[in-house]
């Protein structure tokens, strides 16, 4: 059974950092990974991708702030935000998809106060 857990929110101010990770159980080789965020009230949308190969693709929001990576020794892939805002207040999800299935991580708070 394919299992995601992420790690690492929390509380910060704006300008600071935090690091997300997402720990992966049943990954196979060839697949996408990402980082999508919820805010209250809002749709979910794309934070990051990365591919298995490396390619990453970023929302345009988040460019130049936020990075994206992946130790597939490790099946983890990370997120780390610099400078905060508190526009990225929401919850974070770490996703998924291989063999044209899509799974989710149970989501973690991320607050970003001014």
């Amino acid at each position: 059974q394919v299992q995601l857990v992420e790690s690492g929110g929390g509380l910060v101010q704006a300008g600071g950092s935090l690091r997300l990770s997402c720990a992966v159980r049943r990954i196979l080789r060839f697949n996408v990974m990402g980082w999508y965020r919820q805010a209250s009230g809002k749709q979910r949308e794309l934070v990051a991708s990365i591919i298995s190969g490396g390619s990453t693709n970023y929302a345009d929001s988040v460019k130049g702030r936020f990075t994206i990576s992946r130790d597939n020794a490790k099946n983890m892939v990370f997120l780390q935000m610099n400078r905060l805002k508190p526009e990225d207040t929401a919850v974070y999800y770490c996703h998924l998809v291989q063999n044209l299935m899509n799974y989710w991580g149970q989501g973690t708070q991320v607050t970003v106060s001014s």
